[in-house]
């Protein structure tokens, strides 16, 4: 069993710093999809990530032993491939269509669909105060969408489209997850995410548009860079955190994604009016925002302690 560091102050840093970038994430992407479609991002992406991990794990001579790829190993790890590229593709399909806080507040919806995905797969069992923190996440979601509801149920317009797609790419999320916790028992993290990056590449070929990437102004360079190094820097920190800090108060932290979002959206609407629309919010908005965060902090914080 894993033992954590015991470095809390540090762990809570990291667990921060990933936020943070996540809540950063859909901001960046909004605007590079002005210049790119989603799959050629997604591409350029899965292709930096996972370059730089095989460079660090060539470095350290930590890279994966590809006879273990073979049989029930092999067969997860393919499904992991998938899962995980679907996911990034039709996150962007449905950021695309929506807002980035609309997507950060739906995406919310995947670690929780990986707590109610243990409960059957791994036998897990949710507490009192568990169902309790999952059913503010599921009021705090209507809240949140309270000035869009009649515009989601009564029409299947592009909004709902959108986050439909990111629906999902949160359950293509939660299967990559659960998928990962087994895959574990054979690899490092980072053996699996560079399998599953570079696994990407060909997969996505076909339908990539590469060369866009000339046609990208400064800014689009800009965002291309920052969305590239953001899943290395969001996930190493996250990968490291974990070293240092319990998992449940790392994902309670990291729950807190949507805050940031919708806080430097503001910001960034204040200063560039013109750059991306902010998704409409209302005090009741604002107050659904807070309880998906306080949901999903309770149901992770009050888990299973004996994994931590």
């Amino acid at each position: 069993m894993h033992t954590v560091s015991g470095r809390w102050k540090f762990g809570l840093f990291l667990s921060l710093v990933t936020a943070i970038m996540w809540g950063l994430l859909p901001i960046a992407l909004k605007g590079l999809l002005v210049q790119m479609d989603a799959i050629t991002v997604s591409w350029y992406r899965f292709a930096s990530a996972g370059i730089l991990v095989a460079i660090y794990l060539l470095a350290i001579n930590k890279m994966p032993r590809w006879k273990q790829l073979k049989g029930k190993v092999g067969i997860l790890c393919l499904i992991a491939v998938l899962a995980l590229t679907i996911n990034y593709v039709t996150y962007l399909f449905g950021l695309d269509l929506t807002t980035p806080s609309s997507a950060q507040v739906m995406i919310q919806t995947a670690p929780m669909m990986m707590l109610l995905g243990s409960l059957v797969i791994f036998k897990e069992q949710f507490s009192k105060i568990q169902w309790f923190g999952f059913s503010l996440f599921v009021i705090g979601l209507v809240l949140f969408f309270n000035l869009r509801l009649e515009e989601i149920i009564g029409s299947f317009n592009g909004y709902t489209l959108g986050l439909f797609w990111i629906f999902v790419a949160a359950v293509l999320w939660a299967l990559y997850a659960l998928i990962q916790k087994q895959l574990l028992n054979n690899f490092t993290s980072n053996q699996i995410m560079m399998m599953i990056y570079l696994a990407s590449l060909p997969l996505l070929m076909p339908w990539s548009n590469l060369p866009q990437i000339v046609q990208l102004d400064t800014l689009g360079w800009l965002l291309l860079v920052f969305c590239c190094l953001n899943t290395l820097i969001a996930y190493g920190a996250f990968a490291e955190s974990l070293a240092h800090w319990e998992a449940s108060r790392v994902s309670a932290v990291i729950a807190s994604a949507p805050l940031f979002t919708i806080f430097f959206m503001k910001i960034i609407e204040y200063l560039y009016p013109k750059y991306i629309s902010s998704e409409p919010l209302n005090s009741i908005s604002l107050i659904g925002a807070a309880l998906v965060v306080i949901g999903s902090g309770i149901t992770a914080l009050s888990g299973n302690k004996k994994g931590a």
